[in-house]
């Protein structure tokens, strides 16, 4: 018996490898045949074992979906959260204001809208993302348990693909995902990105485009945009800078100047609302031909430029009615003349 030992050993290994499976082993003791041996272990084992990786990535990949939902969700409510505490604190100081209050509620339940939309939007294409990665790992190993191996190929042809401009592309598609999830500009948004400013009009994983005022579509790589300017979140403020003469009473000038914002403050104008008291914040500086008036309005947001533009309309009315001179630079040219040579 001992003697056969060394030999049975030799054609175990010769069927089922140095590392024998449990179920060639027991097939080649119960039949003592390599070939019975090498079937068992194509038609049960493996099949077994590529069935467990299947069953386990299927597994991590609802795991994957769950928590991807659940972080997208709790940083969007995070968002929506501080963004209500502002609207409440504007709503609290303008209660007397119906009109406005209802406004405010609706452009409330908008951005709710449009958070919600960006949270499908981003469980979506992360979910994609980690489930595809998690299947194609799985069909790797489940291709390495029948001998074919695709690791060196996949991994030749990522690095090319890396080589070749991937990075950019990975690097736009990551910055998309936090220009997203950060909320930093949506569609109808009025940005400055650096290389433009205009109208958001479409945002994707990969570019940005948006329109500006000469009605040029820019479209930005996400991955270039380093820092943005978004007017039209929560609030804007139009700042409006008034001369007037040396001699003119600046007390009565600033009184008129607050009285023309509050008038406008009053008549709650959809397109130019003004979100709290305007404040006349001093002489702001003192010119060769002018002192400069500071006047500071709080508005909703991308309404600043008609706010702007009718209340300056407005000021130069009122300060024309009670005679407050707006200086503006002037030369005065002395004109010597020389009798001619007699």
């Amino acid at each position: 018996m001992s003697g056969d030992a060394p030999i049975f050993l030799a054609d175990l290994q010769s069927a089922c490898g140095t590392e024998p499976s449990t179920i060639c082993d027991l097939v080649h003791g119960w039949t003592d045949s390599d070939l019975a041996a090498k079937a068992a272990e194509w038609l049960v084992q493996k099949p077994l074992t590529i069935l467990a990786i299947l069953s386990i990535a299927w597994v991590l990949s609802r795991l994957a979906r769950r928590l991807i939902s659940r972080t997208i969700n709790e940083l969007i409510d995070r968002r929506e959260a501080a963004t209500r505490a502002v609207y409440d604190q504007e709503l609290e100081a303008v209660e007397l204001l119906p009109d406005f209050a209802a406004r405010r509620i609706e452009a409330l339940a908008q951005a709710s809208a449009r958070s919600r939309q960006r949270s499908v939007t981003l469980i979506a294409v992360l979910s994609s993302m980690a489930s595809g990665t998690i299947w194609v790992m799985a069909m790797l190993i489940a291709f390495g348990e029948v001998g074919i191996n695709l690791g060196p190929l996949i991994a030749g042809i990522a690095g090319i693909a890396i080589g070749f401009g991937a990075q950019s592309l990975v690097r736009d598609f990551l910055a998309g995902i936090f220009i997203i999830i950060e909320d930093q500009y949506g569609v109808g948004d009025i940005v400055d990105v650096g290389d433009a400013t205009g109208t958001i009009e479409q945002v994707s994983m990969r570019t940005t485009r948006l329109r500006d005022v000469n009605g040029v579509l820019w479209v930005v790589p996400n991955g270039e945009i380093h820092r943005v300017g978004n007017m039209s979140q929560l609030w804007a403020r139009s700042v409006i800078d008034v001369g007037v003469a040396y001699d003119t009473d600046l007390d009565q000038a600033m009184t008129a100047i607050k009285e023309v914002a509050d008038d406008l403050w009053h008549q709650n104008l959809e397109d130019a609302t003004i979100l709290e008291e305007p404040a006349v914040w001093g002489v702001q500086a003192l010119g060769d031909s002018a002192i400069t008036i500071r006047l500071a309005v709080k508005t909703d947001p991308s309404e600043q430029w008609t706010t702007s533009r009718l209340l300056n309309k407005a000021i130069k009315e009122r300060l024309d009615a009670e005679g407050i001179e707006i200086p503006f630079p002037q030369t005065t040219v002395h004109v010597r003349r020389e009798d001619p040579p007699v």
